[in-house]
């Protein structure tokens, strides 16, 4: 089991093994879940919407126009 300790800023430093299981590197964000009986989740959020660029194929194209709202 990994450890840590909360400083009095509230920061504390993750344990290597745990970055390393989560490929967490320097500017990783985490997200931190509490669940109702008070078990903590953390994500590590690694990739971002641009790493889904390409992923569906559609023949539909749509102008940038088309995609405004308030357009007439």
């Amino acid at each position: 089991m990994a450890r840590s300790t909360v400083t009095s800023k509230g920061q504390t430093t993750i344990p290597a093994e745990v970055r390393a299981a989560l490929h967490a590197e320097p500017g990783t964000c985490l997200e931190w879940h509490v669940t109702p009986e008070g078990d903590v989740i953390v994500r590590a959020k690694t990739l971002s919407i641009l790493h889904l660029a390409g992923t569906l194929k559609t023949e539909k194209h749509v102008d940038i126009e088309d995609m405004n709202p308030w357009s007439s």
